[in-house]
């Protein structure tokens, strides 16, 4: 009996999305709970699984469109015993249970266009690997105009000095967002430097201690607790600007940008602030890999209250993040470097025989926040008990 693959809804607010890529080619086998293809949303990317298992028969909507909840995608057929055998015989296994092809596999094939039937597998019990699809492709002839050698293929090919490239539906998801984030909220950013010097010393000392019980620290969950600290010296910077009021929210959502490959997605650690360290450092674990595998659902990266984003990993060293609607505040962090510092030995500003020049491991810390929400006095008080933490920061 044939099976419909249904548009799900990701989300108790989310009433659409978008087919990204189909993981299997039309006509192919599939596992059921094998991913079969990736759907987006204005919140995340995330595979859908296969119902049941068969023959991937029809896909009713292509790469790229979008449909609301309930719309049939692709219909399944049930494998008929005689074709199962035949599949076994060309595809070089023994038994139906050596035909399950990984995602990888299948993601690959279907980007190639390849027919697994025509893949001899090399794996265990004549399974295909990812190996096996790369030398089939490589084997593959190269196709060239009829009557014209490969150099003059070339000399004749169209010369484009522009090339288009359609956004992805998160790409255009996250313009969209961004574009309406500084369309209703006035925004500036004030700026920062900290001595992350206990920080540091405290990660390395903790770092192996959290290893064994299976958690990877980071310096992001020190500064989620710097946020918390700054949230509460500041409650305003936790709201929501609403009908010309402000919303304080009594619970700390932190959302925390994670770069992927087609974008960036924020997952939110909820209740933030009754977590240990160690808790924020296996939530951040578990919700950045989660979120560079697509296996976020939508309820995770909504619903937060603040935002930060560690836009140092990558080197940069002062950033102007924009906050993401309706919160009132974002945290960036820039790159830990060690810089020159001067410890002064009095309060005066004017050069001391008594001042000294010490060598600490340094960062920016940039606040963005709405500017209808908070003032600049407002804002840097934030920002001060954010960096008072790291700075006086105890293990």
């Amino acid at each position: 009996m044939p099976t419909q693959i249904l548009m799900p809804q990701l989300g108790e607010s989310v009433m659409e999305g978008t087919v990204s890529k189909w993981l299997i080619a039309e006509g192919q086998p599939v596992q059921q709970d094998a991913p079969l293809l990736q759907i987006t949303t204005d919140k995340i990317e995330t595979e859908i699984p296969a119902p049941a298992s068969g023959i991937l028969r029809q896909i009713l909507v292509g790469e790229g469109q979008t449909v609301t909840k309930g719309v049939v995608l692709a219909v399944i057929e049930e494998q008929e015993a005689g074709d199962r055998s035949q599949d076994a015989q060309r595809a070089g296994v023994r038994d139906q249970a050596a035909q399950f092809i990984s995602p990888a596999v299948g993601r690959l094939a279907a980007e190639h266009g390849v027919d697994l039937a025509q893949v001899a597998g090399s794996g265990e019990g004549g399974r295909i690997t990812k190996k096996d699809v790369l030398a089939f492709i490589a084997a593959r002839p190269v196709m060239q105009p009829a009557g014209l050698p490969p150099a003059a293929t070339r000399r004749v090919a169209p010369q484009e000095t522009d090339t288009p490239i359609p956004l992805s539906p998160m790409r255009r998801a996250i313009a969209e967002h961004m574009i309406r984030s500084l369309q209703i909220a006035p925004q500036a950013t004030t700026v920062m430097e900290a001595d992350l010097s206990r920080v540091v010393a405290g990660r390395e000392r903790l770092k192996e201690e959290f290893t064994r019980q299976g958690a990877h620290l980071t310096f992001t969950p020190f500064f989620i607790h710097a946020i918390v600290a700054g949230l509460r010296a500041a409650p305003e910077a936790n709201s929501t600007f609403r009908d010309n009021a402000l919303l304080i929210h009594k619970q700390i959502h932190i959302g925390v940008a994670v770069a992927l490959p087609g974008g960036l997605i924020a997952p939110v650690i909820r209740d933030a602030d009754a977590l240990s360290l160690l808790g924020l450092a296996r939530a951040v674990n578990d919700l950045s890999e989660r979120a560079r595998r697509g296996q976020l659902t939508p309820d995770e990266a909504q619903g937060g209250t603040f935002t930060l984003t560690n836009h140092g990993i990558s080197g940069s060293l002062l950033a102007t993040p924009i906050i993401l609607p309706p919160q009132a505040g974002i945290l960036g962090v820039g790159a830990i470097q060690k810089r020159p510092v001067v410890i002064p030995r009095g309060r005066s500003l004017l050069p001391d025989a008594d001042d000294a020049i010490a060598i600490r491991p340094m960062a920016y810390l940039s606040f963005t926040f709405d500017h209808r929400v908070l003032d600049g006095q407002d804002a840097d008080r934030f920002l001060d008990a954010v960096k008072g933490f790291l700075e006086n920061y105890q293990a």
